[in-house]
């Protein structure tokens, strides 16, 4: 790997990615849509270019190697649905079509846990992808975008695909749901949980994962993930890193509608997200639990201690823990 253009970088799974790729001597190229005000890991080019643009992505992809394909919508709700087709599946479709006509050596793509097959309260692995359409319109779109990648590895697109649980960890852009909860529930400005959990992966972690993914056959596909909590669980470790935070009580799961269906009919009128929405209300209750086996195994991939990294995640945004950075 000699120079790999990042997508994402700016957001919670790409900049780590392209920070550790900078320390390890590839030289990175992250596609921005602002480079005045991308906020990059030192040692990373910015280049403009934005995924709506297929000519931006071709000029993008010219001269690399290598393509992280890290961006993308992983909001349960947006106010404008057909965003998430726009870019998760159409800005992957040009992407790809970019990395084909560049002939790309390695192209290796952030996908989700979300399109296996997940029965309710089961592991589940990579040997099988869901065959119907997915539940949310970023569980669809996210669908769509994966079996694109796929297809264009019949095409001679030298692909592998990334899954990862929820993600959480520092990062200079928006924060994803997960770090907004870790924060919230550090401030006590979570009055109650919704009922259920998720499985969790630090994006430090997640960083090494595609790069070791990277080195894997053509076609190989990864689930990373930490382990799954409960929201109190969640909590927990929180307060074990802020000892001020406390652990909310949990609604029952028809009053944890209500509010949901509330807050989506004042979304509609006021355009701002609500608190909790009715995607993030089924992938709580789903309590989906990944097998990430083939990738300690086949890849020696090891997560971090959990409330390590809570706790640096938090530091990160500007909390103060109970233990110092250890850097």
């Amino acid at each position: 790997m000699r120079q790999a253009l990042v997508t994402g970088a700016t957001g919670t799974v790409g900049h780590p990615l392209a920070r550790l790729l900078a320390e390890r001597g590839v030289r990175v190229r992250a596609l921005v849509r602002d480079p005045a005000r991308a906020g990059l890991p030192p040692g990373v080019e910015a280049w403009p270019g934005d995924l709506a643009d297929p000519g931006s992505l071709r000029a993008a992809v010219q001269g690399c190697d290598t393509v992280f394909h890290a961006a993308g919508l992983p909001e349960q709700w947006l106010r404008d649905r057909s965003a998430f087709d726009r870019v998760n599946v159409d800005g992957t479709r040009s992407l790809v079509e970019a990395a084909l006509a560049e002939r790309v050596e390695c192209f290796v793509h952030t996908s989700t846990m979300d399109v296996f097959e997940r029965p309710r309260d089961l592991p589940f692995d990579e040997s099988l992808l869901a065959e119907k359409p997915l539940s949310t319109a970023y569980e669809r779109s996210k669908q769509q975008a994966d079996r694109l990648v796929a297809a264009a590895i019949g095409r001679g697109l030298p692909a592998r695909l990334v899954h990862p649980s929820a993600v959480f960890g520092p990062g200079p852009a928006r924060p994803t749901a997960l770090n907004r909860l870790l924060v919230d529930l550090a401030r006590r400005k979570v009055p109650a949980l919704p009922p259920g959990g998720m499985a969790v992966v630090f994006n430090e972690d997640l960083a090494e994962g595609h790069l070791r993914a990277a080195q894997a056959p053509v076609g190989s596909r990864y689930l990373f993930s930490d382990r799954f909590l409960e929201l109190p669980e969640i909590a927990a470790l929180v307060r074990q890193a802020v000892p001020g935070a406390r652990i909310p009580v949990t609604l029952a799961g028809p009053s944890a509608w209500i509010f949901a269906a509330f807050g989506e009919l004042t979304s509609k009128a006021t355009g701002r997200p609500p608190q909790l929405s009715f995607g993030e209300l089924h992938f709580l209750g789903s309590e989906l639990t990944p097998d990430a086996r083939r990738a300690r195994h086949q890849l020696d991939w090891h997560p971090s201690d959990t409330a390590d990294a809570v706790a640096a995640t938090l530091r990160a945004f500007g909390v103060r823990t109970a233990s110092p950075d250890p850097g």
